[in-house]
């Protein structure tokens, strides 16, 4: 029998390293394709801390296969600026923003933010806390909306197939 020189067993060792990265590659490629798919998430800053928001609506445009979530909580100092992440899922699709304001009597005033509005694309937004000062905001919403129409009126108008919700309490 004849003896294994240094190059045969370098040899043998890097083809078997190779089959372990081959093989390992094709199970993650496997894993990744199998695992299921991820609603988009948004991150909201204010006041120190940061939140990851999950979808509190979430279905396809064509309004089937919906999943339902929860108004996520992030406390804000009145003054201080929210800021808002968005993901690629978001920011490059039409997208809204409803704030929702409150004045000390309690009268709830809407304002709309667009992505017409901004440069295509956009992924971080600055929110006014308070744009006026008898004003303070105590929710904010991004929804991905599509045109629906009304089968008994046959009016158009636009309803969000996904949206993000959180709430401002202040500190």
């Amino acid at each position: 029998m004849s003896k294994l020189n240094v190059r045969t067993i370098f040899a043998l060792v890097a083809a078997g390293l190779v089959a372990v990265a081959a093989v390992t590659a094709g199970l993650v490629a496997y894993a990744v394709s199998k695992a299921p798919e991820h609603e988009p998430q948004i991150t909201a800053y204010a006041h120190g801390e940061t939140i990851t928001v999950d979808p509190f609506m979430y279905c396809t445009v064509t309004m089937q296969d919906c999943r339902y979530g929860e108004t996520a909580e992030l406390a804000v100092q009145s003054g201080k600026p929210v800021q808002i992440s968005l993901p690629d899922q978001i920011s490059e699709s039409p997208w809204l923003v409803q704030l929702i304001y409150q004045r000390p009597s309690g009268e709830q005033v809407d304002r709309v933010l667009s992505f017409a509005d901004y440069p295509a694309g956009i992924r971080a937004l600055t929110i006014e806390s308070q744009p006026e000062p008898d004003l303070r905001l105590i929710g904010i919403e991004v929804q991905l909306p599509i045109l629906a129409r009304d089968i008994a009126t046959g009016r158009e108008s636009y309803i969000p197939h996904a949206a993000w919700s959180i709430s401002t309490p202040e500190v």
